[in-house]
């Protein structure tokens, strides 16, 4: 009976074939860091470009909720609706303040059913505009702190209509009563000018 012996191959790589798969592996490795690098990139820009418009979305609805349930009554004169028409840098920049009914919050601390709320757009650095929010149990000595709204915005206007026109100012002690509408307007700054985004809110409370 003849046996045959394989010999197995012991050969092994080439300095050669070793530096053409490195070379391989780092053209690979570049190709697919380049590709998640500019995913990424994409990812965040897209990001920088929808947040504004996030919060945008967020403070509009916010304000719509509040100035449906805005009250004031003159008996009161606790509860007032006031407009201010103001600009930062040339740019919108009203002041509203008014009193709203609201859900109390529970705790040990007694709270009402009516708040005062304050949006104002505030300066900041290199030109910036942030839109600020703040509130307040009316019937409490409390000062809480504003805070910050939104990001940059490019300007705030808020214009009331008295029946007949649209106005950029209001005061409750000289109007004597709620305007008929409100339309708040927030502008963004888009790729060559300002883009407004507005709503429209009619006060469902009507004071005396």
């Amino acid at each position: 009976m003849n046996i045959t012996f394989f010999r197995k191959s012991n050969r092994g790589f080439t300095l050669l074939e070793l530096l053409v798969a490195l070379v391989l592996l780092v053209i690979l490795s570049g190709a697919l860091y380049g590709t998640y690098f500019s995913v990424m990139r994409g990812s965040e820009a897209a990001r920088e470009r929808t947040e504004p418009l996030r919060d945008v979305r967020v403070a509009l609805d916010l304000l719509r909720r509040e100035l449906a349930a805005a009250y004031f009554d003159s008996n009161n004169k606790r509860l007032y609706f006031v407009v201010e028409d103001r600009d930062i840098f040339g740019k919108p920049a009203s002041i509203l303040d008014f009193t709203a009914f609201t859900v109390p919050k529970s705790g040990s601390v007694p709270s009402s059913d009516v708040m005062a709320v304050r949006y104002k757009p505030v300066e900041r650095e290199e030109q910036k505009i942030i839109l600020s929010r703040q509130t307040r149990d009316i019937y409490l000595d409390s000062k809480p702190l504003p805070y910050p709204l939104t990001e940059q915005i490019e300007g705030f206007l808020v214009e009331c209509y008295d029946g007949n026109q649209w106005v950029k100012s209001w005061d409750t002690e000289l109007n004597a009563g709620l305007p008929k509408a409100v339309r708040i307007t927030l502008f963004l700054q888009g790729s060559d000018k300002s883009v407004g985004f507005s709503a429209i809110v009619v006060p469902r409370l009507v004071g005396t």
